[in-house]
């Protein structure tokens, strides 16, 4: 049988190709997680009529929909959080500042140590409705300082 000869040369021609191509190195699935980020700064600000205001930086690379960081603050009990403002991103892969500022409804936030959690999302068009995609967190402890 002439076939199985002419096959065992192939298949071992082919193992040879592979063996001496040089392995490339696995790139990461989802490069995201290393070209996005978003940071808090440390100290945060409580006005004199309850608002607070958190800030830090962004970083992100485009997206197929609008793109937004959001801010959480928590005081006491880190369960609890309560939205501080929302702010619009620019994905350009470069560097950005963000600033949000928000007055809390239920509660009033007092000067101190707190928990404030920054979010990069976008809203990924998905046929009808718009979901959420999540581009980078970050939480860090920070001072609200009055002011």
């Amino acid at each position: 049988m002439p076939v199985r000869p002419a096959a065992l040369a192939v298949a071992a021609g082919a193992a040879l190709v592979l063996l001496a191509t040089p392995a490339a190195t696995a790139a990461p699935q989802d490069t995201r997680h290393v070209t996005e980020s978003v940071t808090v700064d440390p100290v945060g600000r409580i006005a004199a009529d309850g608002s607070v205001t958190v800030s830090g930086t962004y970083r992100c690379t485009g997206g197929t929909g609008p793109v937004y960081v959001s801010s959480t603050v928590s005081q006491a009990d880190p369960s609890v959080r309560y939205g501080v403002g929302g702010t619009r991103a620019v994905c350009d892969g470069q560097e950005h500042r963000w600033v949000n500022t928000g007055t809390p409804d239920s509660v009033t936030l007092k000067p101190g140590a707190a928990h404030v959690e920054a979010t990069l999302m976008e809203l990924r068009p998905m046929g009808i409705v718009p979901l959420p995609t999540f581009h980078a967190r970050h939480g860090q402890d920070v001072t609200l300082a009055q002011g």
